[in-house]
């Protein structure tokens, strides 16, 4: 395409003035006697044929010429400073947000792209989960007269009722970022102040009930083994090879328990004796029972039975 100084330089220029010297002596010119048109009819209908011939052909280039005067100037006004590039953004933006649901659906739709979806899906859902959760937010508690019984409460878990636990040998076995690492017994455990609660438990098969727990806060067992706090993760591991890990805000929650007693007696075994965890800020897959170690750490080299599997691995409630 040529450029306005283009132009300029290649317009056809008219042609020099004869030169009379090189034509010789200037000849005396005798003008031919003029031609009167034909007056018959044929003669009358080429002449009227050629002048609209004539007229059309000047009259097509000036309608391209129209036609691509009026695209540029339909161009000028979307790109005019009143319309602006932003203006234009976000339209595109208000758009994309209009078909974002139909294309996630159709992602979907692809083999491939299911899990991943689905995993980062889960993942953004649970860093805005932690994000949210406060120390300081309680979950609800409950009068007396609104606990479900004892013998209602559902026994769950993911192998045996019973894994077969000596009560007499047992200990909780303490590793990881502590100063005081070693071998628990629960009445070591039992001389920590004991806090009794009545909260709901939540099941991820869609039961819940409210029931009564016992035992001491796991932020004052942290305290007990000179737990590292600024670490990321405590992790235990269960007598029926069950293993979860919670992140130090949930396990230094005021309602987070080393629990070993339900309706102010000791645990049963179908319930966790002889240590299990209650946490009723978490779904019920995290509270972990038959507890044998725990870490604290900040790596987590697995994350959770179920969570491994693809559960949430926060699931605040």
């Amino acid at each position: 395409m040529l450029g306005p100084m283009d132009a300029e330089n290649h317009e056809p220029k008219p042609p020099a003035p004869p030169d009379a010297a090189a034509n010789g002596p200037e000849q005396e010119q005798v003008e031919p006697a003029p031609i009167e048109p034909a007056t018959t009819e044929a003669g009358s209908a080429k002449a009227t044929s050629a002048e609209t011939a004539q007229a059309e052909a000047i009259a097509e280039p000036t309608a391209a010429n129209e036609a691509r005067a009026d695209e540029a100037s339909r161009a000028a006004r979307v790109l005019s400073p009143r319309f602006g590039e932003r203006k234009f953004g976000h339209v595109s933006r208000r758009e994309l947000l209009k078909v974002a649901p139909v294309l996630a659906l159709g992602a979907f739709a692809i083999p491939g792209a299911q899990e991943w979806l689905l995993k980062k899906g889960l993942g953004f859902s649970d860093w805005a989960s932690g994000m949210m959760f406060r120390k300081s937010h309680l979950a609800m508690t409950f009068a007396d007269s609104e606990v479900t019984p004892f013998e209602k409460f559902p026994v769950n878990d993911y192998d045996v009722d019973d894994p077969g636990v000596i009560f007499e040998k047992w200990t909780l076995t303490v590793t990881g970022a502590v100063q005081k690492p070693g071998d628990y017994t629960l009445a070591q455990i039992q001389t920590l102040p004991r806090i009794r609660q009545n909260t709901r438990h939540v099941c991820v098969e869609g039961w819940d009930v409210i029931g009564r727990f016992g035992g001491a806060r796991l932020s004052d067992f942290l305290k007990m083994i000179g737990a590292d706090t600024t670490a990321r993760f405590v992790t235990v591991e269960c007598a029926d090879d069950y293993y979860e890990s919670l992140d130090m805000a949930t396990a230094l929650h005021p309602q987070t328990l080393l629990c070993w007693e339900m309706y102010d007696r000791p645990l049963t075994r179908e319930h966790g004796a002889p240590l299990r965890l209650n946490i009723p800020t978490k779904v019920g897959y995290k509270q972990a029972k038959y507890l044998t170690d725990l870490k604290v750490t900040n790596i987590l080299e697995r994350i959770g039975y179920w969570e491994d599997q693809g559960y949430s691995e926060f699931y605040g409630l």
